[in-house]
Formats: structure tokens, C-alpha cells, sequence
């Protein structure tokens, strides 16, 4: 595991080179750190990368032209190293490869790269996706980054708000207790942008949506200059979450989701599943500004 950091006159970002995760995003000029910096007691993580699917399978496993195979939650892509392919002082690219290890538990070939540059207080996330099997590839990606809340110390947990960039009527879908999706979505907003950040908010595990009408979200508090504008183009599922009574939110965007209660099994049928020819890539960003 290597330490590699880029900078530019407003930021500073850390990222590790096991899962390609960030450990620290942080603003040079009051020094603030944005991203929640792990606690076994609530969780150990920061912002990994999920990869090739995004939350749990039913039984752990999923079928593929006959053949059944075990993946555990959020995939592989957070527990392995990744080389890097480039570098400069605001911008580094990190690659995975499939493996004979990989080939186990998900047979295609593919290349992974993960971009991060920065640009003036912008942080910029690109995944790229590359096909290298003869056949299909079936995958998911998605992002799972945690930030600080409270992100300023006269402030407390439940000062802030989520505020999406279009007003929402839309529901949340709840998960089983083996984090699985329920098939029928619960009220959640009617006609609203907002949501009033709660430690029980959380009590239940994440809110999970399906289809916003937004492409941003803010992280902000009427009692704090500071927060977070995050785009999120083209992921058709979203994840909020944070540990149970933890001072963090995740803001999740996703191109997959956990299976439902009823799934069959075969990831060919998966709600979600990305379908990527041979050869043919896949790209998705999102990114944080920071203020």
C-alpha cells in the first residue's frame, strides 16, 4: 500500500493505492478536512470503490452461463492494489487488471482506471471501464465516499441538510436485514430538495434511490460558510448513508445496486447491470466542489 498525493493552489488530496481509495481531501487555505478519516468503532473506511457490482448479492452469489460465483459485498476493486499508470501534481490514474484471482469470482477480462485530478476547488472522480473478453461483460460501479458532518466544529450533526438541485417526489427503498433491496419503495420526499441531516435518519441503514430527477447535491448548514456541491451525471442509483450514530454522511453514486429479495440470481437479469460489448468502454464521472 503507497501514499500518493496531488495538490494544486486550493487542495490537497491523499489516495492510497489499495482500492485506489481517498484517505484525505483537504482545503489548504484553513487547512479543513473534508473526508471522514475512519474509525474502527463506527466504520474503517473512507471512500471505496465499488467494483464490479455495488452492494450485496443474494446468498452472496450470482449465476453466469450456467456456473455460479461468490462476490462479496461492493465487489473486489476496494481490497486490491492498483498500479498507477500516470501522474502529475494535480492528476494520477490508477489501474486494475483482471487476475487469475479476479477470474474466480468474475470471469472477464477488463481493465479498470480511475482517474482523480483536481481543478481550482474542484476534486474530479473519472471511471473508465474497458471490455477485454470475447463476450459481454456484466458489471457495476459506483462511489461511496464519506464526509465530515459536522463539517465545522459550532456546528452539530443534525445543523445540516442535504439539498438535491431539483425537487424530488420520490421514495426510498428499503433494505433486509442480509442488505438486500425490498421490492416496494417507501414515501420519502414530496416535492422537496431537502433533507435534514439525523442521527436516526440512519437506524434503518441507507437510503437508497432510483432515478432522481437531480445531478447534484449540496451538503450545507445555514450555520457554516463551508460545504459540498457533488455532480453525479448519468448514475441512475443513489445511496445515503452513515454508520449509527457515526459523524460522517456518504453520498453514493451509483451505476448498480444491490439485488432485491426476489432476484433470480443470473446477473445477466440484475437490475442495473451495466452491458459492455468486447473492446468497448464504459465512463462515468462525478466529482465534489468544495467550500
Amino acid at each position: 500500500m503507497i501514499l500518493y498525493s496531488i495538490e494544486n493552489d486550493f487542495l490537497k488530496v491523499v489516495i492510497t493505492s489499495k482500492g485506489a481509495e481517498l484517505q484525505s481531501v483537504l482545503t489548504k487555505e484553513n487547512q479543513l478536512e473534508y473526508l471522514w478519516q475512519a474509525n474502527e468503532k463506527f466504520w474503517a473506511k473512507k471512500s471505496p470503490v465499488l467494483f464490479p457490482i455495488v452492494g450485496g448479492l443474494k446468498n452472496n452469489s450470482y449465476s453466469y452461463q450456467n456456473k455460479t460465483f461468490n462476490l462479496s459485498r461492493h465487489g473486489f476493486a476496494r481490497e486490491n492494489e492498483f498500479s498507477i499508470l500516470k501522474t502529475t501534481e494535480t492528476s494520477i490514474q490508477f489501474l486494475l487488471e483482471n487476475s487469475e484471482k479476479t477470474l474466480l469470482v468474475f470471469p472477464f477480462q477488463f481493465k479498470f482506471i480511475i482517474e482523480y485530478a483536481l481543478q481550482s476547488s474542484k476534486l474530479i472522480c473519472n471511471y473508465l471501464v474497458e471490455n477485454l473478453s470475447d463476450d459481454e461483460m456484466y458489471f457495476s460501479v459506483g462511489a461511496h465516499p464519506a464526509f465530515n458532518v459536522p463539517l465545522s466544529d459550532s456546528t452539530i450533526f443534525s445543523d445540516w441538510i442535504l439539498e438535491f438541485n431539483q425537487p424530488e417526489t420520490i421514495g426510498i427503498f428499503p433494505l433486509t436485514a442480509d442488505g438486500l433491496l425490498k421490492a416496494q419503495p417507501i414515501p420519502f420526499l414530496q416535492n422537496s430538495n431537502q433533507i435534514k441531516l439525523t442521527k436516526d435518519l440512519f437506524y434503518k441503514d441507507a437510503l437508497v434511490f432510483k432515478h432522481l430527477q437531480s445531478n447534484q447535491l449540496k451538503l450545507i448548514s445555514n450555520k457554516s460558510q463551508h460545504g459540498i456541491k457533488m455532480q453525479f451525471d448519468g448514475f441512475p442509483f443513489f445511496g445515503i448513508w452513515s454508520a449509527k450514530d457515526a459523524d460522517f454522511i456518504c453520498l453514493e453514486p451509483w451505476c448498480g445496486v444491490a439485488d432485491s429479495e426476489n432476484n433470480t440470481g443470473e446477473i445477466t437479469q440484475k437490475e442495473g447491470i451495466n452491458i459492455l460489448k468486447s473492446n468497448e468502454t464504459f465512463s462515468r464521472t462525478w466529482s465534489i466542489e468544495l467550500f
